[in-house]
């Protein structure tokens, strides 16, 4: 089995997912080859069991009108099995070759279907991004495969490392400093916490205006703004609770990465944790935006570490039986064999 990915993201959570995918497959003996983007910090997660292509594949750029030419040239030269794009813009490369089953993988809900012209399959990795791509008018074959998660646990990071006490309750979330992904709502909900402090990982555009936040309510000396780290394992194993704070998330990937490591979550009702998750069960809900809801939910873990425990147990027993690696892999193993 041979098969040829297209993936122009950048750092977070679709590209570990990606990653993931990639050795998954190569374990289970898929001749891979992947064109990604110049410098990407995963790039040698994946050296070792894919053939590297680079691009830009950006607007304005030569590359971006010769590689779907290329493209096509390598399908009829090396002829693939499958060829796979990850997202819109990778769809955009998928040519007219009927030598391959040509699938479109989605982790969000896309705004037109044009990107997909010559797609056979769009793979989604929510039901409700299957709705959506319905509701356009896509009448060709769609399936849901979700995401897995590396689920050994690993060793804490020493919390002095980010300058915490190690008997002080610790919050974390991390992702692209985007506002869509209300960290400000997590800085709003620890100035209502006295003592509990805050780690955020990632970095954006939003940087500056949530270290502003911080010093304005008085609480730069409880949040941390630990930057990108290559590997977020440690840092969930330290945390005592998983903050997942986004107005928009078609299915939380971070979420699924605090449950390896057995941390408690609290999430907005956004799309894709609705679809998992269960307030009470296997962790608790609280509405976008609503700071109070956090803090309140935040706190009563705090004062609970049994009802902690209870909701990161559900949580694992959900991550298992819902997101396992070999589930997923046998899916996309199905399904690339039911057209070749």
């Amino acid at each position: 089995m041979k098969v040829s990915h297209f993936h122009f993201g950048k750092d977070g959570g679709a590209e570990r997912f990606f990653v993931h995918l990639v050795n998954a497959l190569a374990e289970r003996g898929v001749e891979q080859t992947a064109t990604i983007r110049p410098g990407r910090s995963w790039r040698r997660d994946i050296e070792g069991v894919a053939k590297i292509r680079e691009s830009h594949f950006r607007n304005l750029s030569l590359d971006r009108i010769l590689l779907p030419l290329k493209v096509k040239h390598m399908a009829r030269r090396e002829k693939p099995d499958v060829l796979m794009a990850w997202a819109p813009r990778a769809s955009e490369l998928m040519p007219n070759y009927r030598g391959a089953f040509k699938i479109s993988r989605l982790g969000d809900y896309p705004t037109r279907l044009s990107y997909f012209r010559n797609t056979d399959c769009i793979v989604c990795n929510t039901p409700g991004i299957v709705e959506r791509v319905r509701d356009l008018g896509w009448t060709r074959e769609v399936r849901v495969i979700s995401n897995f998660t590396a689920t050994g646990r690993v060793e804490a990071v020493d919390r002095a490392k980010l300058d915490t006490p190690a008997d002080a309750p610790v919050v974390m979330s991390m992702g692209r400093f985007v506002e869509r992904k209300g960290f400000h709502t997590l800085i709003e909900a620890v100035a209502r916490l006295p003592g509990v402090y805050l780690w955020l990982l990632g970095d954006g555009e939003e940087g500056d205006n949530l270290h502003k936040l911080s010093s304005d309510l008085g609480v730069s000396d409880r949040v941390r703004f630990a930057g990108w780290q290559k590997d977020t394992r440690p840092y969930l194993a330290a945390a005592d609770i998983f903050a997942m704070s986004s107005s928009h998330e078609p299915l939380g990937n971070v979420i699924l990465e605090s449950w390896a490591q057995g941390t408690p979550v609290v999430s907005t009702r956004s799309e894709g944790p609705k679809w998992f998750m269960r307030d009470g069960e296997n962790g608790l809900m609280v509405e976008i935006g609503d700071a109070e809801g956090f803090a309140h939910a935040i706190g009563q873990i705090v004062a609970d570490p049994t009802l902690g425990t209870r909701l990161a147990e559900r949580g694992h027993e959900t991550l298992i039986r819902q997101f396992s690696k070999e589930a997923i892999t046998d899916a996309y193993l199905r399904l690339f064999a039911s057209k070749t």
